[in-house]
């Protein structure tokens, strides 16, 4: 592609494009033109109740957290985050913020499906847990441990050089993985990590936690913006990621294909997502306001196109697959299908968050799309998988690295 487009590309790294293409598909959805899916909007007052119903299940005061990486630290009650910032004792809210940092990034790193035979076993209360809050905890004690740090000294940081020499052996280790118990993506998760270091060190950063006092410096001389905060996630860590689009110039990440979006465009039939990206902007915007820093505009981010909330609208058939068969396949992410179902469920939880906030009376400031999910709709589309097959997986199977899902 000639370069004179690379601004249009650029603006696929922003929050607003992914809105876009997303509200792009559902209304080729909605116009029957998709090539597997068909949209059912009548369902979405029944899909909005249920996801109301889990929401007062969960927070029955409606005093709603965000949804980020923190609320996964959370075991029986208790904050290990909190457990750990004690121990730590941290000598003021930069440093503490730096190490926030640093395991917020990698722990979101880490936190692609697991798959559903995987566990960790917590030493403290000898639980076994799955999925995210298993991989969370691990990521946790692992950090508490040192392992992502180069200095024996100062061990609650994930540094360059730690990051960049971390190996798959001592990721299983930390996981606790064996074959009775594995873990989707290892080595996947490993290189991503070392990837992060390699990132790190070439644009002359020691740590993920310099974002902390770039932020912080920005706060100084006016707000920070959720957008502003995505756009210098994907900045610093773009270079991570595994070769995928790259156009003018442009490493575009989580960006897909789809023949079907923005004909005629110089950006025709590129769909942006920027799952893990976001889910981390999300979980670096708590630090900054426990240092007292405000962050606003946070609805401009986007809801997360992951297979919970993906799995809500189909499991209760606010969308439908055109073809069954396609429920028994195993599907690439970069797959059309996947690419349409990941756009319909982000135009889709802006349509529930609205329709959640009229009936509860509360406005976006009140109730921002980040406690919607929260809530919410991630933890609706847990349980009906639940009510719905036996293992709580997903209604479609998608071939990951562990870097998308």
């Amino acid at each position: 592609m000639p370069d004179m487009h690379s601004e249009a590309f650029r603006a696929l790294l922003k929050p607003a494009a992914v809105r876009a293409r997303a509200r792009e598909m559902l209304e080729l959805g909605l116009a029957g033109r998709l090539l597997h899916f068909s949209v059912r909007p009548e369902r979405l007052e029944a899909c909005a109740d249920y996801v109301l119903d889990t929401i007062r299940a969960n927070y029955p005061t409606l005093d709603i957290p965000f949804h980020a990486r923190w609320r996964h630290f959370v075991l029986d009650g208790e904050d290990r985050w909190k457990r750990l910032d004690a121990a730590a004792g941290f000598a003021n809210p930069a440093i503490r913020g730096r190490a926030a940092y640093d395991l917020a990034v990698v722990s979101v790193l880490l936190d692609a499906g697991a798959g559903p035979d995987w566990r960790y076993r917590d030493a403290a209360t000898g639980r076994e847990i799955g999925r995210s809050e298993g991989l969370a905890l691990a990521s946790l004690d692992m950090f508490a441990a040192g392992l992502f740090s180069s200095d024996p000294a100062d061990p609650q940081q994930a540094d360059a050089a730690g990051l960049k020499h971390l190996d798959a052996a001592a990721l299983a280790q930390g996981f606790q993985v064996r074959a009775d118990n594995p873990l989707l993506a290892l080595e996947g998760r490993a290189a991503l990590l070392n990837r992060l270091g390699e990132e790190l060190e070439r644009q002359g950063l020691s740590r993920p936690g310099a974002l902390f006092d770039r932020f912080a410096g920005e706060a100084e001389t006016g707000t920070v913006r959720a957008a502003h905060m995505l756009g210098e996630v994907l900045a610093t860590f773009g270079g991570i990621w595994p070769s995928r689009l790259t156009l003018a110039g442009v490493a575009l990440g989580d960006t897909w294909r789809h023949p079907l979006i923005a004909p005629g465009e110089p950006t025709e039939g590129l769909v942006p997502f920027h799952k893990l990206s976001q889910w981390l902007t999300y979980s670096l915007i708590e630090p900054l306001q426990w240092a007292g820093i405000a962050v606003v505009d946070i609805d401009a981010l986007t809801g997360l196109p992951e297979y919970r909330n993906g799995g809500l609208f189909l499991d209760l058939g606010v969308i439908a697959l055109k073809d069954e068969a396609d429920r028994t396949r195993p599907h690439e992410v970069s797959s059309s299908l996947v690419v349409e179902w990941r756009a319909l469920t982000v135009a889709l939880l802006d349509e529930i968050g609205g329709l959640i906030r009229g009936r509860l009376g509360r406005t976006p400031e009140e109730l921002p799309l980040a406690k919607v999910l929260e809530g919410g709709s991630w933890a609706a589309g847990r349980r009906i998988a639940r009510e719905k097959r036996v293992d709580g997986g997903p209604p479609l199977a998608i071939v990951s690295d562990g870097t998308v899902f």
